[in-house]
């Protein structure tokens, strides 16, 4: 039994490419540089690489391509091995996923392939139980306690990477890397249509889902298709600035894995803001990482949700 009858997968196949890393699919699959970009939805890559977010590290088996990125399967290998691979890379930034060396990759080859000993691939539960999208919150005709009221910025602007610690203090936005002890008080009530949730304390009206993942045009062909058909009763619909988009954030991971109250859908990890970014670039706001990052606007570009204001 070959690893794609292990994963299911035998009809399709799985190749393994040795020589993608976790650094590389973002020019494969996101900007430019690097490797050839891939633009096939159809083409899959699979690659293994370490997973050090969490101690102890993790060996795994991903499955990527230009929409989607899976964990498939994790690997049983030996501790040592892979906290010796870790280690040799240093410190990488936010991120915690590491390529494979060699000597990990002989080390599969020998043991895992030539054997054919996949008793040690162990197969990731990849289903989901269907989302909760209970607000919690009060209704829209629950009294509001008095609430000051910030003005955030609504135009887009074009910034720099040097300009973000300053705009995310400003207003004690929380932010990960450049200010993890923030937390920016909001007032959420539910303007019970499923669809929204109102903010007291910005005045701003937000879409509680969003649409999928795309390209920036698309995102703006979106909002266009919003607005035209009256979206929750209205149609002034508009993707939001690098600071109204902060001012969702919570200081802490929701049960759904994202910094974000629970009354927003998880499928909109990182959105597209308003903003773009100098010298190119777009830039989006990660609610899984809790913080800014900038990214081409076309693969696999990023997801949408709106806002408006009251």
């Amino acid at each position: 039994m070959g690893l794609a009858d292990k994963l299911g997968m035998a009809k399709g196949g799985v190749c393994i490419d040795w020589d993608l890393s976790p650094a590389d699919t973002f020019g494969t699959f996101e900007s430019w540089g690097g490797r050839e970009r891939v633009r096939n939805n159809d083409e899959l890559f699979y690659y293994f690489y370490i997973d050090n977010w969490a101690p102890p590290a993790k060996l795994y088996l991903m499955e990527r391509g230009v929409k989607h990125a899976k964990i498939i399967a994790r690997v049983d290998s030996p501790q040592e091995l892979l906290d010796h691979c870790v280690a040799a890379q240093g410190f990488n930034g936010l991120d915690k996923n590491y390529a494979i060396d060699q000597k990990v990759k002989a080390w599969l080859l020998n043991n895992i392939f030539e054997r054919e000993d996949f008793s040690g691939v162990h197969l990731v539960d990849n289903s989901t139980a269907k989302e909760s999208l209970k607000t919690g919150l009060p209704g829209k005709d629950a009294p509001v306690p008095e609430v000051e009221r910030v003005q955030l910025r609504t135009a887009p602007m074009v910034l720099r990477e040097d300009d973000l610690p300053a705009l995310v203090r400003r207003h004690n936005f929380y932010d990960s890397r450049n200010n993890p002890a923030g937390g920016f008080d909001n007032y959420l009530i539910d303007n019970q249509d499923n669809l929204t949730v109102s903010d007291a304390a910005t005045g701003l009206m937000w879409q509680r889902g969003g649409c999928d993942l795309t390209t920036i045009r698309n995102v703006h062909k979106y909002v266009a298709e919003l607005n035209r058909t009256r979206f929750a009763g209205h149609n002034d619909w508009r993707l939001p600035t690098l600071e109204e988009a902060m001012s969702l954030l919570e200081n802490k991971v929701n049960g759904k894995g994202v910094y974000l109250h629970p009354c927003f859908s998880k499928e909109q990890p990182f959105i597209f803001l308003a903003d773009c970014r100098k010298p190119g670039g777009y830039w989006f706001v990660d609610f899984k990482q809790g913080t800014p990052f900038w990214a081409s606007g076309s693969i696999p570009g990023g997801f949408g949700r709106v806002c408006r204001s009251l």
